[in-house]
């Protein structure tokens, strides 16, 4: 069987062709539809039946739905994967060709699962949440420079709120595109509302959730949406010398976690099931990060319980006959 891996990058594809001897055959095309339409040709003369690429975000994203689409079996891999590969090989030089070398061997090993594009409700819903995450983060750059106000000249100080007051018009705009979005959608729209009778969450971010997580279905159990965030922990330990402290792997979607910070900071005080884990924890000696970013762990099993279940959030169903 012959695979591919590909090397992304924003302006070119670097593609590397392996068999099943591990010969190679390398090509590099534009990181564009005319670039996609010149690889498929080039993948259809080597009977590729396999391609392999890192998840980079929008640059990734439409050559893997082109060639989804043309019927290729892709997979779109955490690039942590890939690294620990690599390491795994002892791989010692890089370049754009070796990347791509290496991710094909990966996929000729490894047989990576399959990648399937998100829904294009989905797709648009993910655009408006990360494009709210942009507005955000260039409201908060503006709110930091003007605390510095006292030492800024008038005209800068005034551009400065300008800005922030335009920013926040397009925030709020911006939020209720995304709630109307969802409405449009009654899949959606059943998921967010059971995400939201969750206390803490709220619809903002149960939003959040569906754009970056696409579908609950799609995990069979819920440690697989925690390691999908990050939020499982990462052990250390070797013999009876190294015991490092216990910590969050982070090897997952940095967005998930930034969405679920503020609603369990909120959850440990008024959702009644998170507020007695967090005391417990508390009770036992955790600091307050640890506590949140446990309750942040507890909520993913909270939100894929209502999701799976497709009933509300009920603090009383561990107690339930």
């Amino acid at each position: 069987m012959n695979v591919v891996g590909i090397d992304v990058s924003q302006a070119t594809l670097d593609v590397v062709c392996m068999d099943e001897q591990r010969q190679t055959q390398y090509e590099q095309v534009e990181n564009t539809l005319k670039g996609y339409a010149r690889l498929q040709r080039w993948l259809r003369k080597r009977k590729v039946e396999a391609v392999c690429l890192e998840a980079t975000g929008r640059y990734s994203e439409g050559v893997a739905e082109y060639l989804h689409e043309a019927g290729y079996r892709v997979s779109v891999v955490n690039p942590a994967r890939i690294r620990g590969y690599a390491t795994s090989q002892l791989r010692r030089n890089k370049t754009d060709k070796l990347d791509a070398t290496l991710i094909a061997d990966f996929c000729r090993t490894q047989q990576p699962e399959v990648w399937t594009p998100p829904a294009p409700e989905v797709r648009q819903l993910q655009a408006l949440v990360r494009h709210l995450t942009t507005l955000e983060t260039a409201k908060q750059q503006a709110d930091n420079r003007l605390r510095e106000a006292a030492a800024l000249p008038p005209l800068v100080v005034q551009q400065l709120r300008n800005q922030r007051d335009f920013l926040v018009a397009q925030i709020k705009q911006l939020k209720q595109a995304i709630q109307d979005h969802i409405n449009h959608f009654p899949d959606l729209k059943r998921q967010r509302d059971l995400m939201d009778s969750i206390p803490g969450m709220g619809k903002l971010t149960a939003a959040k959730l569906l754009a970056e997580c696409r579908s609950v279905s799609r995990f069979d159990e819920v440690r697989q949406l925690v390691a999908f965030a990050g939020l499982n922990p990462a052990h250390h330990q070797s013999g009876s010398s190294i015991r490092k402290k216990t910590t969050i792997s982070k090897t997952g979607n940095s967005a998930i976690r930034a969405a679920l910070y503020r609603p369990a900071v909120s959850a440990k005080r008024h959702n009644p099931v998170l507020r007695r884990f967090a005391q417990r924890l508390v009770a036992r000696g955790c600091c307050e990060m640890q506590v949140i970013t446990a309750v942040m762990r507890k909520l993913l099993h909270l939100v894929f319980g209502v999701l799976k279940s497709g009933r509300p959030f009920d603090p009383n169903f561990q107690t339930a006959p």
